[in-house]
């Protein structure tokens, strides 16, 4: 017996209580998964149900007290009716108010979160059953239409969502009268209602219940709009934390310092890294700190002009570079891109853009400027002068067709000699190293040589100081019309003797035929000379070579092929950057040659590259724009 008690204690605690927020929120999701519409709905309903049954316990209460006044103080309306009419009239709204109570209690439990449905339709035939189920039972329709009206119109303006359940709760109860007083023979006892029902009657109900379904119905559809709307925007609003969370990451954590400056010369906003340039340990202190760009800035007065100037007339500054003096007063070195913003007038509202601090690159260029003076001077004028020194060796006078080519005096001699044959070259030179011991001879072979090696030097000291030069000033091109097939004539001619001596066989399949280009001969020469050394230089000796040209749209494609030893796939990607070395093999130099010629291609608008595999030989290309003439 006290289990059985506990049990129902249990089962009675659990369905009056009031489930937590987290249990509701679960009941929503698992009853209405699939739209947040349906799950706003549900709670839309629970709540204006309660706001209902307020309004309906009210109201009905009013009424009680009538019958209760009417008791003690009869009123006229109602003096016709026998006394155990009213008694009963009484106890049949009681009897509605308890029905409403209790579904009061329930609307807070468990069940009523789950089912506010249920406690609509409970609530409403509470109200609309109770005196017909009373006028059947003694014996008479009772077509309560004050009563009806208040329910589905007061349903219909505080509930106004699941017309369905409007319409079930409607339809019931009119099937209920029609259907069983008409089943039963029941009249109506009060005048003027002598028939059960007529055409006035129908369409009152009819279009009083239509007006009310529909109103709700378009309500909830504008209801659901609206939610959606809302849910859009709110979707949007995300997004757009979302997008401005991240641009605000980028702002605040860029390398480059980010600004937008007044034109008066005022900083407006400022990024972490544009204060850490300047300086500064925020961008507040920055802001706070620079009323004045111009004179608190720049290094060089009116330089802000200038900035100013060049968005007037160009719109957008890239690469400006100035010098700034840094909060501690040391100075660095910047570079500016920025444009001005304007709004729909084109007046001018800003400047926005980037700063970078190109100290070190500036501090790199200076070091590599000072390098390259060196090399120019402190390297290329001794080799200079070594060269010119043997070429005068072998070009002095008895240098002739024997194996020594004369000598050079040591410490304290005033120059050099040569001599004529072998007997004379030894016999001077065993003279020469009896009686003066700083003479020191020299074979020919070994001066050639050395001017040969003192060559190579020079060119490669001369292509690097050229290769430095075109990658700061850009390549200088003298462009004149051209045909391609006399500069390639041109080139071979100066390189038969190369050619001869390795004994390299080249075919030139370029006509006279191709369209005139715009370029510069010299560099074009220069680009056909390196194609084809590198070529004869890179392979054993007896290779064959091959020159060919043809249109392909709008531009020449030449190319200079080789029956040589290939390039791996490895070796074709970065051959034609600056220093790179190629394998034993091939014994590629410094890259400066090809290098060259990337760049002299490059400035004509062509392309440059090169097909090869190991064994297989290798294709040097590069195209070339051909010249259009206007008509």
């Amino acid at each position: 017996m006290a289990s059985l008690l506990e049990t129902l204690q249990k089962w009675w605690t659990e369905i009056l209580s009031s489930p937590p927020i987290d249990e509701i929120t679960a009941i929503y999701q698992a009853s209405f998964a699939d739209t947040q519409w349906l799950v706003n709905r549900h709670r839309f309903f629970w709540q204006r149900l309660h706001l209902w049954l307020w309004l309906a316990t009210i109201c009905l209460s009013t009424f009680i007290l009538r019958n209760i006044y009417d008791f003690f103080f009869p009123l006229k309306e109602t003096e016709a009716l026998p006394q155990v009419l009213k008694i009963q009239g009484l106890a049949i709204n009681i009897t509605i108010l308890l029905s409403l109570l209790i579904c009061f209690a329930l609307h807070k439990t468990r069940f009523g979160h789950r089912h506010p449905g249920l406690l609509f339709l409970g609530s409403s035939w509470s109200i609309s059953f109770a005196s017909q189920l009373f006028a059947i039972l003694r014996g008479f329709a009772l077509p309560d239409t004050l009563a009806w009206s208040l329910l589905f119109l007061s349903q219909a303006i505080f509930i106004p969502v699941r017309w369905t359940l409007h319409l079930l709760s409607q339809v019931s109860i009119l099937v209920c009268y029609f259907s069983v007083s008409t089943a039963l023979g029941l009249k109506i006892p009060m005048p003027g209602y002598a028939e059960l029902y007529n055409v006035k009657f129908i369409l009152y109900v009819f279009w009083f219940c239509t007006i009310c379904d529909m109103g709700v119905y378009l309500y909830e559809n504008l209801q659901r709009s609206e939610f959606n709307a809302r849910q859009e925007l709110e979707s949007a609003y995300q997004k757009l934390k979302v997008t401005e969370a991240k641009y605000r990451s980028i702002f605040e954590n860029a390398v480059e310092g980010i600004f937008q400056s007044s034109p008066d010369g005022r900083y407006i906003t400022a990024n972490p890294a544009l204060a850490h340039i300047y300086g500064y340990s925020s961008p507040e202190e920055l802001m706070a700190n620079f009323t004045d760009i111009e004179h608190q800035l720049y290094v060089e007065p009116n330089r802000r002009a200038d900035f100013v100037r060049l968005i007037e007339q160009n719109g957008i500054v890239s690469e400006f570079e100035s010098q700034i003096y840094r909060r501690d007063g040391s100075i660095v070195w910047i570079s500016e891109k920025a444009y001005a913003v304007r709004d729909e007038e084109r007046k001018l509202l800003y400047y926005e853009g980037l700063i970078e601090d190109i100290t070190q690159r500036k501090q790199a260029e200076e070091s590599l400027r000072v390098f390259f003076h060196a090399v120019s001077h402190d390297l290329r004028n001794p080799v200079l002068g070594t060269l010119m020194v043997l070429k005068n060796l072998l070009n002095s006078q008895g240098v002739g067709t024997g194996d020594w080519g004369g000598v050079v005096r040591g410490q304290g001699d005033k120059g050099t000699r040569g001599l004529g044959d072998k007997e004379e070259n030894a016999s001077s030179s065993s003279s020469s190293l009896s009686s003066t011991p700083s003479l020191i001879p020299v074979s020919r072979s070994i001066l050639e040589r050395m001017v040969q090696s003192s060559d190579r030097q020079l060119n490669l000291i001369n292509s690097l100081l050229e290769a430095h030069i075109n990658e700061v000033q850009g390549v200088i091109l003298q462009l004149e019309t051209v045909q391609l097939l006399k500069v390639v004539e041109a080139a071979i001619a100066d390189l038969e003797p190369i050619l001869a001596e390795n004994k390299a066989k080249l075919t030139n399949l370029i006509t006279t035929d191709l369209p005139l280009v715009n370029a510069d001969p010299t560099q074009l020469w220069r680009v056909f000379s390196n194609l084809i050394i590198n070529a004869v230089k890179h392979n054993p000796p007896g290779l064959l070579l091959t020159l060919n040209a043809s249109c392909e749209d709008d531009k020449i494609y030449c190319t200079v092929t080789d029956n040589g030893i290939g390039i791996s796939q490895k070796q074709s990607e970065q051959l034609f950057n600056l220093y790179f070395r190629g394998d034993i093999n091939r014994n590629v130099g410094m890259g400066l040659g090809l290098y060259l010629c990337k760049q002299i291609i490059t400035a004509h608008g062509g392309e440059i590259g090169v097909k090869s595999e190991l064994e297989a030989g290798a294709i040097f290309w590069f195209t070339l724009p051909i010249r259009r003439f206007s008509s």
